[in-house]
């Protein structure tokens, strides 16, 4: 472990870039998991649907918005208010609001993501830039060193060269497996937003069709009604 320490010290320049991409990893690793662990999800997605379902069909559309508007760092909660405040458009408007809504949901939860495969691949390639320049290095020694040295500059390179590979490796490794679990949550999220957006349509169509059948209803009422005048006045 000091030999890779000591490592660090005497090549770190060419040390650096693997340490700030490692550490850009480290920070989109945590901002990532928290947005998509912590942030994002609606801890009871069924419970909150229930909820605008029972103010749509009441028509309390403004408690329904103000719902949303508690969640507003919710994607789930932006897409339904989308839909919400389109509810007295026609249903192509609101499946073109809808439509929007979840593409912009969708970039805010894949963003930043993505880098982190990318950084995986480049901490490989800067590792093994290492390995190749150590080992250069080291050839070039011995080509010009005295025999007794030539074992001792030898295995140096060699050490360099490996160390170079271990620490590439160990920024790479890491990155590809936070990246599997993020896109895993990232998938789960992203199903969880189209869903949201075929339940908010579906509510409003039934709000649309309660009311249809209310005003049919009033108005057979209304023909019965008058209907029984004529016959009483006849």
């Amino acid at each position: 472990m000091n030999g890779f320490f000591e490592f660090i010290r005497t090549s770190f320049w060419h040390v650096a870039p693997i340490l700030i991409a490692g550490a850009v990893a480290l920070a989109i690793m945590a901002e990532r998991a928290r947005a998509l662990f912590g942030v994002y999800p609606i801890r009871d997605m069924q419970g909150f649907f229930d909820k605008i379902t029972d103010l749509v069909l009441a028509g309390k559309f403004g408690d329904a918005i103000a719902l949303c508007d508690r969640l507003q760092a919710k994607p789930v909660a932006r897409v339904t208010k989308e839909a919400l405040l389109r509810a007295h458009q026609p249903e192509s408007l609101i499946e073109n609001g809808l439509q929007i809504a979840v593409s912009n949901a969708i970039q805010s939860i894949q963003k930043r993501t993505t880098f982190l495969s990318m950084i995986a691949n480049v901490a490989t390639l800067l590792g093994l830039l290492g390995t190749i320049a150590g080992l250069i290095a080291s050839f070039e020694a011995v080509g010009h060193a005295d025999p007794q040295q030539k074992s001792a500059l030898l295995a140096a390179g060699i050490s360099t060269a490996m160390n170079a590979t271990m620490m590439g490796l160990g920024v790479a490794i890491p990155c590809m497996v936070a990246f599997s679990f993020l896109m895993n949550r990232t998938n789960r999220l992203l199903a969880e937003i189209e869903q949201s957006a075929m339940r908010s349509l579906d509510i409003l169509k039934q709000r649309y069709y309660q009311a249809e059948s209310a005003v049919s209803s009033g108005n057979e009422h209304g023909s019965k009604v008058v209907e029984l005048q004529a016959r009483r006045a006849a």
